[in-house]
């Protein structure tokens, strides 16, 4: 087996520098293409402008409008996924017997293996209409269908890894409070949740990273009119969907509206890096605190 000790280290670094060098493409690319709209529009008009209208016959180039749309709907969603996903996270953490607990993990994980075009559809055409009988001015596209319907997407990201961060707290700090007389609620809530919290938070980041670059959910139900506003009830369009329908092809490739796509890309690219970052900090210190 030792002489194949070399061949499966050069397929391991292989493996690697794939990964590796497929991201370094897509940073370049991104950066190509982005340097190249910023010589056609300043980056002041690009980053503060308030219309987006880069396929009209005169246009506008101001991101803020799919900015807000993309910032609003992933507000929604994680306002509809951190409460239900720590409930949840707790419940099984804390409450849940075992074997209740193993069947109902894998359930709820099963969310996060719908397609999410699946999704898309569920808001547009069931979501939508439900909530039209309680909010008649509610459009039929519109920014709230699909940002409950993504929260539902990424519950289980927020109820697995921050249930995971609660399992990792050490028995003896339950033992300890329940030594003191505190209740279960009161160990829970005041014991466990702050002693995992950087592992929660992590948790919580992570989901709003995959918020902010979900695509077919707000492509299908979200509308595409780029606006800037904050009211949810009224179509809008965030920054994923715009690439889709540059994407489907009546855009000629090498025109500055086609390079939109980078420029929108790459602002979306950094917004979800710098998030991930984050989550990948507040992991490692939660792993830290409890080596």
């Amino acid at each position: 087996m030792k002489r194949f000790e070399p061949l499966i280290e050069w397929a391991l670094l292989l493996c690697a520098l794939l990964s590796i060098g497929t991201t370094a493409g897509i940073i370049l690319v991104l950066t190509i293409e982005t340097f190249a709209f910023l010589r056609e529009v300043p980056v002041t008009d690009f980053l503060f402008g308030t219309n987006w209208t880069p396929l009209f016959a005169t246009p506008s180039f101001g991101v803020l409008p799919l900015v807000a749309g993309t910032v609003m709907v992933s507000a929604i969603a994680m306002a509809v996924a951190l409460p239900m996903g720590l409930l949840s996270a707790v419940y099984l953490s804390e409450y849940a017997p075992l074997g209740v607990r193993r069947m109902v993990k894998p359930i709820l994980e099963i969310l996060a293996g719908v397609p999410t075009v699946v999704y898309g559809y569920f808001a547009l055409l069931f979501v939508t209409p439900l909530l039209q009988q309680v909010l008649p001015g509610l459009a039929g596209f519109n920014a709230l269908s699909p940002g409950i319907v993504m929260g539902i997407m990424i519950l289980p990201l927020v109820s697995s890894l921050s249930e995971d961060a609660m399992q990792a707290v050490p028995r003896g700090l339950r033992e300890g409070a329940y030594a003191l007389g505190a209740t279960k609620m009161q160990t829970s809530l005041r014991v466990v949740l702050p002693a995992a919290f950087s592992g929660i938070t992590a948790a919580c980041i992570l989901a709003a990273s995959r918020a902010i670059g979900e695509t077919m959910i707000v492509a299908i139900a979200a509308g595409q009119q780029p606006r800037l506003t904050a009211n949810p009830l009224v179509p809008i369009e965030t920054m994923t969907a715009y690439i889709v329908q540059v994407s489907l092809g009546d855009t000629p490739q090498g025109t500055l509206e086609y390079r939109t796509i980078f420029a929108v890309g790459m602002l979306l690219f950094l917004g979800t890096f710098m998030l991930n970052l984050v989550s990948a900090w507040l992991r490692a210190r939660f792993r830290e605190e409890y080596s």
